[in-house]
């Protein structure tokens, strides 16, 4: 009983269905196929491999061997170096253009559409921002182009020096400045010196 009752378990059953059972041969579809893209593909096949081998001829063969394959004419052999090279620059082009375009379309930093969030593609902007009338958002009238920048204060030694200029160095200054650290304590020790010397009892 334990047997049958596991052998009727899910588990052991065949995933593949046992009936009805897949006939042997395989019955062929009702429905015929078209195998005109078999012979489209072969043609084009074909006619690029035999346009290759015509272009080869005409770029290499001399023409007395041309004339003598009964073809009297055919276009300059200068096309045969120019059809190449430009099709490299239209290639290289392309990829320019495109380029160009990518960066013509890419919005600036400071436009409003390149603010997004995780629950929309783009920002959701109030009636103002899209020129509804009567609408005004005052967050917003900072962000536009033509917008007066914020006020805020100069600091006042900026203000000094654009309007007096520099401010001028005294002599003793300037030469104190340009001497070096050494010469300033040379000349420290001899004031010092000298200072001694003149309070020292004789």
């Amino acid at each position: 009983m334990r047997a049958q009752a596991a052998a009727a378990t899910p588990e052991n059953e065949p995933t593949s269905p046992t009936s009805p059972l897949a006939p042997y041969p395989p019955i062929l579809p009702t429905e015929s196929r078209s195998r005109a893209p078999e012979f489209y593909g072969f043609v084009a096949w074909a006619s690029t491999y035999l346009l290759f081998v015509l272009y080869l001829l005409w770029a290499f063969l001399p023409d007395e061997y041309i004339l003598a394959l009964g073809v009297s004419w055919y276009p300059n052999r200068e096309w045969s170096l120019l059809i190449p090279a430009y099709g490299m620059t239209l290639v290289l082009l392309t990829y320019a253009a495109y380029f160009a375009l990518a960066l013509a379309g890419t919005p600036a930093f400071s436009d409003m559409s390149t603010i997004t969030g995780a629950y929309n593609s783009k920002a959701h902007l109030p009636d103002a921002a899209r020129g509804a009338p009567g609408a005004f958002a005052p967050y917003l009238a900072h962000a536009r182009p033509d917008a007066i920048p914020e006020m805020y204060d100069i600091p006042l030694g900026l203000v000094n020096r654009v309007a007096f200029g520099p401010r001028p160095r005294s002599r003793s200054t300037s030469t104190s400045t340009s001497e070096s650290p050494s010469r300033r304590r040379t000349s420290r020790a001899r004031r010092v010196a000298t200072a001694t010397e003149g309070d020292a009892p004789s």
